[in-house]
C-alpha cells in the first residue's frame, strides 16, 4: 500500500439485506468520507480499489453499496475492512490544524527539555482528542492547543508541550 495513503474509516457493519454497509468515518465531518475518492480496501486479503461507491450520510450514521456487494452475506464479509484514501484526496489542513497521521512518530517534548517519546496513536473523547506517547512509559497527553501543546513543529518532526514529566 502506498505509503501516501491515510486511512479515513472502516466498514463496521450491514445495512439492510442487499449489500449495503456501516461505515465508521474518521473524518470531520463524518459524511466527508463519500467526497474522497478512490477509496483503497485493505484487509488480510489484500487490497482493492473501489471507485465512486454510492453512499449515504446523516449526522454519524454512513452507509454505502460498493461494486460487487450485492447482498448481507457478501457485505458480513467486509466487516471490519479498513478504508483508505489517497493524501492528495483530502483538503490542505488550515493553518495550525493537523492530520493525525502527520502527528505520528513526532517526537513530544517538555518546556523542561524532557523528551517522552513518540505519539503512537490519537483518539478521540467527547471533551478533545487524546495523544498518546510511547517512551519509557505511555502518556496520555489532552490535544489542547495553547494549554498543554504549544508547538507544533512537522519539519522537526516536533511537539512541545507543557506537561509535567511525572504525570
Amino acid at each position: 500500500m502506498s505509503s501516501r495513503r491515510i486511512e479515513v474509516g472502516r466498514i463496521a457493519g450491514v445495512f439492510g439485506v442487499k449489500g449495503w454497509v456501516k461505515i465508521h468515518s474518521y473524518t470531520e465531518p463524518t459524511a466527508n468520507i463519500l467526497k474522497y475518492q478512490p477509496w483503497y480496501l485493505v484487509d488480510a486479503a489484500g487490497e482493492r480499489q473501489i471507485d465512486k461507491p454510492r453512499g449515504n450520510g446523516q449526522g454519524q450514521n454512513i452507509t454505502a453499496l460498493l461494486p460487487g456487494c450485492d447482498d448481507r452475506e457478501t457485505a458480513q464479509g467486509l466487516i471490519g475492512t479498513r478504508i483508505f484514501v489517497d493524501r492528495s484526496a483530502l483538503p490542505a489542513p488550515k493553518p495550525d490544524e493537523y492530520y493525525w497521521t502527520d502527528l505520528e512518530g513526532l517526537r513530544v517534548v517538555n518546556l523542561a527539555g524532557v523528551e517522552f517519546g513518540v505519539v503512537s496513536h490519537l483518539f478521540s473523547t467527547p471533551a478533545n482528542d487524546v495523544l498518546v506517547v510511547k517512551g519509557e512509559r505511555e502518556r496520555m497527553l489532552p490535544w489542547l492547543p495553547g494549554v498543554y501543546i504549544l508547538k507544533v513543529d512537522l519539519a522537526a518532526r516536533l511537539i512541545e508541550v507543557d506537561w509535567d514529566e511525572t504525570f
